[in-house]
């Protein structure tokens, strides 16, 4: 891939609008558009409001927005040392097969490195064995140890009540 055709920048907040299209491009190829409720206010407050943990990368071909890599900080008690946790890498799929998506990847790892810090993790759909094999390409190592749970709505509030 010529280096001159693409390019990986930090997002601002003029980028909300697009960050959103990407998310909701992600929501529907992971058939889950329904639980899209994110607004561009939302994302700028969240994503780039003063206590924000998140970095956003968007991935330019030629000049065009095509992909992008949402991430936080997230921290690993066993390494005592901080890391990286993508939430979010979408390629659009006329970009897809350009090495875009391994470019973000990469660029999320060096910062990793260049952090001196422990890891960088993402969680991936059981059925999405296009991006688990992707991944696995990588060297990447499924932990089917884990199961990942999460609390939202009713019962995040009737916990928390």
């Amino acid at each position: 891939m010529p280096a001159e055709k693409l390019l990986i920048r930090p997002a601002t907040s003029a980028d909300c609008e697009l960050i959103l299209a990407f998310i909701s491009g992600l929501a529907e190829y992971e058939r889950l558009a329904h639980e899209v409720v994110a607004t561009p206010q939302k994302l700028e407050a969240s994503l780039f409001g003063p206590d924000s943990a998140t970095e956003v990368f968007i991935a330019e071909w030629e000049g065009v927005a095509a992909g992008f890599a949402l991430c936080f900080t997230s921290y690993s008690t066993f390494l005592a040392l901080p890391g990286i946790y993508l939430e979010d890498l979408f390629v659009y799929p006329q970009f897809r097969g350009k090495g875009i998506g391994k470019a973000l990847l990469k660029h999320l790892a060096r910062l990793v490195v260049e952090r001196d810090w422990g890891r960088l993790e993402w969680s991936v759909l059981d059925w999405n064995q296009p991006a688990i094999d992707f991944y696995l390409g990588f060297g990447a190592r499924a932990k089917d140890e884990w199961t990942q749970f999460q609390l939202t709505g009713d019962a995040l509030e009737k916990l928390a009540s």
